[in-house]
């Protein structure tokens, strides 16, 4: 198959079987046979089509591992794999001339494993650097021009982008098994437009690079078990629209001004520890000087408790020494000038430790006057 066929596109029908195994040197540019029900394996030979720049075989039944030798067509701007039964980890030959051109991965709800594919990420030349020329396509040059449409999901919607060649870059690795940790390097990936790692195993914490993303709209790290804070660098992402962090382990302060006021509860649900705007729980000087305040009233409060009990004894043995009526006025004195009024108790105990020593003391002088009038 090949010969001088430029664009396949057969998508949406619904076409079963296998692939076909020999394709041929030839002009094919674009290969779309998304949203069929073929099966089995991607054909290998489909390397020799050296035009090819859109790949889409998302949405089948393909049961395969990641197609790497895809990574050596030169032209190669779009791939999408989403929806099938791809599965393994994902490796990429030793060259440095892999994936060059590309600006679309989509691998998306597959069962791929393992960690992220770093070095597939590091041959992603064309997603480094922002070209204006290529937001504005035009017709000519060679003459002919095929718009082509593929369907991606971004904010949330599926939808299909024409001139996906021009207009986006997107990674999606969305609902697969990935495990381990972003690689700080994906901050380089400056282009991108679309980001979605959502619902693998990925932990750590997220890396401050990522706000280095200045081109990003939408940004999908929900469902996975990164931990720690959400970088203070995320604020400049001005053109961020929609953020999903939710489903994670994320704590501290969310952080505040630009697109972050934009955000609703839905972007933060499931991360237990995270405060600030829009959340309920407060963020800020509020809290901490609350509890700052807390512990200083205590500490204020036992100091003032301690200095009353120094006076409060001097005034108890004034009041035993120069009498009852003193002393617990010179007490009442210190209870109208605002001191605990849990003391009362206190005093009521003294007073009765004190009328009780008295009578002691004239019980025993009344038991020697009897004696002393006995021996007389």
């Amino acid at each position: 198959m090949s010969g001088h066929l430029e664009v396949l596109d057969m998508q949406h029908n619904n076409l079963s079987g296998t692939l076909p195994t020999t394709f041929r040197a030839g002009t094919l540019r674009s290969f779309n046979l998304h949203g069929n029900k073929l099966k089995g394996k991607i054909p290998q030979s489909l390397v020799n089509c050296k035009e090819m720049q859109v790949f889409d075989l998302g949405d089948n039944h393909l049961n395969d591992t990641f197609p790497t030798w895809l990574g050596t067509l030169p032209k190669l701007r779009v791939l999408s794999l989403r929806s099938n039964k791809l599965h393994g980890p994902i490796r990429t030959l030793g060259s440095e001339n892999m994936f060059l051109e590309l600006r679309m991965l989509d691998i998306s709800s597959n069962a791929f494993t393992e960690n992220l594919p770093m070095s597939l990420f590091q041959h992603l030349k064309v997603m480094r650097t922002i070209d204006q020329a290529m937001n504005a396509p035009s017709d000519e040059g060679d003459g002919y021009y095929y718009q082509d449409t593929v369907a991606v999901v971004s904010k949330g919607y599926e939808h299909e982008i024409v001139r996906i060649l021009f207009l986006y870059t997107t990674i999606d690795l969305s609902n697969n098994k990935f495990e381990g940790y972003i690689p700080s390097f994906m901050g380089d990936l400056i282009a991108l437009c679309v980001l979605n790692l959502s619902h693998n195993g990925l932990q750590g914490h997220i890396p401050p690079s990522l706000g280095r993303l200045s081109s990003v709209e939408s940004l999908d790290l929900s469902g996975n078990h990164f931990a720690g804070e959400i970088p203070a660098q995320f604020a400049s992402l001005t053109s961020l629209e929609v953020l999903n962090l939710s489903y994670n382990h994320l704590e501290g302060c969310i952080p505040q001004g630009n697109q972050f006021q934009t955000f609703e509860n839905n972007s933060y649900v499931g991360n237990d520890g995270l405060r600030g705007f829009p959340l309920s729980k407060g963020c800020g000087s509020d809290d901490n000087d609350s509890e700052t305040n807390d512990t200083t009233s205590g500490l204020d409060d036992e100091e003032s408790d301690s200095e009353f009990l120094n006076d409060f004894w001097k005034a108890a043995l004034m009041g035993y020494g120069s009498g009852l009526c003193i002393g617990l006025s010179i007490i009442y004195f210190m209870f109208s000038t605002g001191n605990p009024i849990w003391l009362a108790r206190i005093i009521v105990e003294l007073e009765h430790k004190i009328m009780m020593g008295r009578r002691k003391k004239r019980s025993k002088g009344k038991g020697v006057t009897e004696e002393a009038n006995n021996r007389m």
